[in-house]
């Protein structure tokens, strides 16, 4: 077996008492306080880190100097939870009720962790420099960018980047590691349409608000189907309807909301661009005046080619006999794309289910859980990933 490998199951049942405990312990974005005081009482236990807390409220530091001079790479682990009622009834279920990790997070926490123990045991033989980052407010609560905007890349001038996701979309076994956009820039929306109130049986005497919604809805779909090339990839799709509470009443305003997904920043502009102006036409059409917020959540998530084929390798190397999937993309977001906007690097999906154990819900589920397995194959090729880009 590969001598990485055989220490990462060695320590497993300290890998799976960190998930476990993490699991049981949830905390929402920003207020992942228990949560960093646990891994800054494991950091404190091992020689050789440097470490800053307090990062965006609740967000951590951790610097391994190796022995011997080198590059920076950055290893990030997102720590919040989401507010979901847990329904696996595993023995580690939340105790924090109405919060759940049901996003792999505590997953990735006892992944970094469990690295940083091996690493810092070995980090004589390190040249460079590890960065461990505990970042919290993954879940569209904007961490990535408030610990950018709090000065963690001044404090720890990285070279390259690396990070990874449990991933219940694919079975253990699998690996999804490719170049280029791998997961869609987000933006949410929300679409104020204002006409004028009246009685239902009476509609000529009203500006009818819901008919200008259903034709803006209609001519959003066809933005994406007509206007988008048909080799790329994009999503508009309205998920709230927000209007009138009688019968026999046409409200005054209607509201919308949703999510608007894209891969390239040239789609991106197209869409955003194509949006405003469908929702305006629509909406005058029928003599209703429109209001447009769009809020980026994140842009898309860019593997670096020459990062990525690192990792690449360092899988190969690890796991010959894994589905190693060079094409991957998914048209959820993460904000770690803030941190690879800056630095070239590479973010990894490690296949984490298990549907003949009943592990394969998926992601921001009730009842979303993942095969631990998946905790010792994210551990390795975090460890062979970043010998291999301090080498480089």
């Amino acid at each position: 077996m590969n001598p990485i490998l055989d220490r990462v199951s060695a320590i497993f049942p300290y890998t799976s008492a960190l998930r476990r405990e993490f699991h049981r312990h949830p905390e929402l974005g920003f207020q992942e306080f228990q949560t960093a005081e646990k891994i800054l009482s494991e950091l404190s236990q091992w020689d050789g880190f440097s470490i800053h807390s307090g990062i965006a409220e609740t967000g951590i530091l951790a610097t391994l100097t190796g022995g011997q001079p080198g590059k920076t790479v950055l290893v990030r682990f997102d720590m919040d939870a989401l507010p979901v009622s847990e329904a696996t009834g595993a023995e580690y279920s939340s105790q924090n009720e109405g919060v759940m990790h049901a996003c792999g997070h505590d997953g990735h926490m006892a992944i970094g962790l469990t690295a940083a123990r091996l690493l810092s045991e070995s980090r004589q033989d390190l040249a460079g420099q590890v960065v461990f980052l505990f970042q919290p407010a993954e879940e569209g609560l904007g961490g990535a960018l408030r610990t950018i905007k709090e000065g963690v890349l001044e404090m720890a001038h990285p070279d390259f980047a690396f990070g990874l996701h449990l991933w219940n979309e694919k079975p253990l076994g699998w690996l999804g590691i490719s170049d280029g956009p791998v997961m869609s820039a987000s933006e949410t929306f929300r679409i104020l349409i204002r006409g004028k109130g009246g009685h239902g049986g009476k509609p000529h005497e009203s500006v009818d608000p819901i008919v200008a919604s259903a034709g803006v809805i209609n001519a959003l779909q066809s933005l994406t189907a007509r206007e988008v090339h048909p080799l790329d990839s994009s999503v508009v799709s309205v998920c709230t309807i927000h209007a009138g509470d009688a019968h026999n009443v046409i409200p005054g305003e209607v509201s919308l909301g949703g999510t608007i997904r894209t891969f390239t920043q040239e789609t991106r502009e197209l869409v955003l661009k194509r949006f405003r102006e469908i929702v305006s036409g629509i909406a005058g059409a029928h003599n209703c005046q429109a209001e447009v917020d769009l809020k980026e959540i994140s842009p898309a998530v860019q593997n670096h080619p020459e990062i990525a084929a690192v990792v690449r390798q360092s899988a190969r190397h690890l796991f010959p006999e894994v589905t190693l999937d060079e094409g991957y993309q998914t048209m959820a977001s993460e904000d770690i794309a803030f941190f690879l906007q800056r630095i070239p690097g590479c973010f990894s999906f490690i296949g984490s289910a298990n549907p003949g154990q009943g592990l394969d819900a998926k992601h921001h589920q009730p009842d979303f859980d993942f095969d631990e397995e998946a905790l010792k194959t994210g551990t390795a090729l975090t460890i062979a990933s970043v010998w291999n880009l301090l080498k480089n």
